[in-house]
């Protein structure tokens, strides 16, 4: 717990001289001010993130995070468990929608073995992490252990920590785990204080009888184990995942070092509640990808005080809208970077009224 202490504090706000410098700049882009929108506000952010007033993007990866919930004895969705598994062997083979997108973007993707339950095959690619296999059953009582959700965060922090020391501009967040969006749910509900059911979704696609069960089942779960909003690990802890632990630590970790974060779908939004209750200035750090088809997803984002870049009606999940919010950020520090101002391009500003 010293650990994440010493990283929480590490957080401090945005360098406000390059976001002024960096703003500065954009006003003598040849292009009417603002014209790039917020593609320009983006350039920006970065800038202080960074504390570089010309931020740079080169190394870029995406963390995805793997995870099994207990809560699937619930039958709170239409796939089974051994899915996860089944999709960390297509990560790793390069076969899954984050892997063609990581490609074009020119992101790496580090595939993490947070909590699937059973053993996976030995892979080189494979980051194995396993802090249990899978969660318990949070409608019976907590989902992990304090000391495992502690742990499932330090293992993020740790993991991060490594892709700097390898080189890391920017870090995308991506999951994949059966039945995540119900944990998801439960922790949007708590800290947000919405009803359950106005932020359960339809995951993976299920009917209404089957999402009626899940948001019973999600009730069910904050009436057994009295989750406290007021503490996160509590929250975590009691109703969360092994990987959304995991991604609320690459969160931490990063933004200490001064490496923003594109965060994803739901389930990088929930581990994004739970990290910025620990450390309410990582907000600043946080860059929210696109606004998926999850019901709670919007809500949670204007309770974070994000607006996202993208609304492609996406839930895959994956990091898969993290790449792109990753190639955005790229955009905007390029355009800030290598767009000629006017005296460099000999182009006429705009004429100033008398």
């Amino acid at each position: 717990m010293s650990n994440l202490t010493e990283i929480i504090k590490k957080i401090g706000p945005l360098d406000k001289k390059s976001m002024d410098e960096a703003r500065a700049r954009q006003d003598t882009l040849t292009k009417p001010q603002g014209a790039l929108g917020r593609l320009e506000e983006l350039s920006i952010q970065l800038a202080g993130i960074q504390g570089k007033p010309i931020p740079q993007i080169t190394n870029k990866a995406v963390i995805t995070m793997a995870g099994d919930h207990g809560v699937v004895a619930e039958k709170v969705g239409n796939w089974p468990q051994e899915v996860t598994a089944q999709m960390v062997a297509n990560f790793l083979h390069g076969g899954a929608g984050i892997n063609v997108i990581a490609r074009q973007v020119g992101a790496r993707v580090v595939v993490v073995d947070m909590g699937v339950a059973g053993q996976l095959k030995a892979n080189p690619k494979l980051l194995s992490r396993k802090v249990a296999p899978g969660t318990k059953n949070m409608a019976a009582g907590p989902a992990m252990t304090r000391e495992q959700a502690i742990k499932a965060i330090e293992t993020g922090i740790e993991i991060v920590t490594d892709e700097v020391k390898k080189g890391l501009d920017i870090v995308g967040t991506g999951d994949m785990g059966i039945g995540n969006t119900t944990p998801s749910a439960a922790i949007c509900a708590v800290i947000t204080g919405r009803p359950c059911a106005e932020v359960t979704g339809r995951g993976t696609g299920i009917d209404d009888q089957l999402l009626a069960h899940k948001i019973e089942v999600i009730n069910k779960a904050l009436a057994v184990n009295r989750p406290d909003a007021a503490h996160p690990l509590d929250v975590l802890a009691k109703v969360g995942g092994l990987e959304i632990g995991g991604l609320a630590g690459v969160m931490l970790g990063a933004a200490s070092q001064h490496v923003p974060v594109v965060i994803d779908g739901f389930i990088s939004g929930a581990a994004a509640l739970i990290a910025t209750s620990m450390a309410p200035q990582l907000k600043d750090y946080l860059i929210a990808a696109h606004v998926s088809a999850e019901s709670g997803h919007k809500i949670l984002l204007k309770h974070l005080g994000l607006r996202p870049l993208l609304d492609l009606e996406m839930r895959l999940g994956e990091g898969t809208g993290a790449a792109l919010g990753i190639f955005l950020s790229e955009t905007a520090a390029r355009t800030l970077a290598e767009m000629a101002t006017f005296a460099e391009a000999e182009v006429s500003e705009k004429n100033e009224e008398s």
